[in-house]
């Protein structure tokens, strides 16, 4: 009865201190990994703290080589630097009977509020401004001796012996600093979490009708046969008719007083703090 007694105590202490049910273990694991989902989520969905986060991006644009930077100022609202640059030789441009050799040079900085309405998404409306604007088109002005060249409908012929020289300009910044509006899609500081995006913009700024002037420093205009040349620089009809030819530049160009504002590039942000 002795023997019996110890042999069923042995049982029970063996029981109490076995395995655990795998049952039980694999309801505390899910347990840990529905915990730590929650976490992860409530970490995800956390608001991004106000000027956080940094981004910097490249592109082009209808303004040259484009760079911007940008803040997250709170859920809503980026705050956002751009520039842009670009030269360009352009060569063996004819306007009435002109010939045109120049440089395309152009440099603008500005700043914008970029308003994500939807602040998991990508739209947004960005008032802001150009606050410095050197885009211009500069120009050597020639017309071979022989050929014929038109002001304000008046046709002359350059002299074979001195031909026509002179040079123009193209400014596209008469109104500086100057006042800008686009929309576009994608936000450099991804609100969705990640690194990367894909900014695109569309809009104007509103520089002004742009500024001309044309001027001959040189040469002889003659008629038809070659005879009764005058100086065009020094000549009061020649010089009136290049002034009545640049107001109708001027006319063709009133209804631009905007430059298009269209850029697209890729952007990276991190974390400040």
């Amino acid at each position: 009865m002795l023997a019996m007694l110890v042999a069923s105590t042995a049982l029970v202490a063996q029981t109490r201190s076995g395995p655990r049910d795998p049952q039980v273990s694999g309801n505390d694991q899910g347990s840990a990994n529905t915990a730590a989902s929650t976490r992860y989520a409530r970490k995800q969905a956390a608001p991004i703290k106000p000027f956080s986060r940094l981004a910097f991006g490249g592109g082009i644009s209808a303004m040259g080589v484009n760079m911007q930077a940008a803040v997250n100022a709170n859920r809503y609202i980026n705050l956002r630097g751009t520039g842009n640059f670009f030269n360009y030789t352009v060569s063996n441009i004819k306007t009435n009977g002109l010939d045109l050799n120049g440089k395309l040079n152009f440099a603008t900085a500005g700043a914008s509020v970029d308003f994500y309405p939807f602040p998991n998404h990508g739209f947004r409306i960005s008032p802001g401004a150009l606050f410095y604007n050197q885009n211009a088109v500069s120009a050597n002005v020639t017309v071979a001796g022989g050929t014929s060249f038109t002001l304000n409908n008046v046709t002359y012929y350059a002299s074979s012996s001195n031909p026509i020289t002179g040079n123009g300009g193209l400014g596209l910044h008469t109104t500086n600093p100057a006042f800008a509006i686009t929309t576009g899609w994608g936000n450099m500081i991804p609100r969705r979490g990640g690194h990367w995006s894909v900014p695109f913009e569309l809009g104007v700024a509103l520089t002004g009708v742009p500024a001309i002037n044309v001027a001959l420093t040189g040469g002889q205009a003659c008629n038809a046969q070659g005879l009764n040349c005058v100086n065009v620089a020094t000549d009061p009809t020649v010089q009136a008719n290049l002034q009545a030819q640049i107001a109708k530049y001027k006319n063709d160009l009133n209804p631009y007083p905007f430059y298009p504002i269209v850029s697209v590039g890729v952007a990276y942000s991190f974390n400040l703090r």
